[in-house]
């Protein structure tokens, strides 16, 4: 099972569910414009705020790594939807060419390897996501753009293989919910007394590279049956 492959697949298929079948011509089913950029930028803004940037407020906090992780798998969301739209409306190829094209970028090497704890302090960490931001903006290929992605992953302790289960976990997660109520609000989101992140975080925790297909039906074992 190629991991990138299978994280294209995943977003491929939700985006179809959520927003349509022709979803990369820039609209929803419901007629709605879709802005993976933006997305993505307001998302990078979302993670710098997890650091302790401001010099008038909480000036001896840390940084918050748990949360930082999240915010990395959901501009990854993104960038990986921008990377399908690019790929299919200038007939760059198909999923297993957008692989291909991802696997030999620069760092890829390295975010294939084991987690190492990062040697920037956190205003250097700002700096690496505001060059992500700035990809964002300057209409670099989108090979570029999955570089910078990279580059932040990396430095928040993030690699190939924690970035592919945390996000089938949300990704899962998300499609579980759709599939339950979520819209029409019908949906439980407290499971035994415990929000149904952190009982697809625990999934994730015990069984160690498990599948889609599996996560799901775990997590229909463990939904409220009323």
């Amino acid at each position: 099972m190629n991991k990138i492959t299978q994280m294209l697949n995943l977003q491929q298929e939700l985006n179809d569910a959520t927003n349509g079948s022709d979803w990369e011509n820039g609209i929803t089913k419901n007629g709605k414009l879709i802005n993976w950029k933006r997305c993505a930028y307001l998302e990078c803004a979302e993670l710098i705020e997890s650091y302790p940037w401001k010099h008038w407020k909480n000036i001896d906090s840390l940084p918050d790594y748990n949360n930082i992780k999240i915010e990395v798998v959901d501009i990854w969301h993104f960038i990986m939807s921008q990377a399908l739209t690019e790929y299919k409306l200038n007939d760059l190829g198909d999923i297993n060419t957008l692989t291909i094209n991802i696997e030999t970028i620069k760092n890829f090497y390295k975010f294939k390897k084991n987690i190492t704890k990062t040697t920037k302090n956190y205003y250097e960490q700002i700096e690496v996501v505001e060059n992500l931001i700035a990809r964002l903006f300057d209409n670099s290929k989108i090979e570029l753009l999955i570089e910078a992605f990279i580059n932040v992953a990396i430095q928040s302790e993030l690699n190939l293989d924690t970035l592919y289960n945390l996000y089938v976990g949300k990704n899962i997660l998300n499609k579980f919910r759709q599939d339950n109520g979520y819209k029409d609000g019908s949906y439980i989101k407290i499971w035994d007394n415990k929000e149904d992140n952190v009982v697809m975080q625990n999934i994730l925790d015990s069984e160690h590279d498990i599948t889609p297909t599996k996560l799901y039906n775990r997590l229909k074992e463990f939904y409220p049956k009323s």
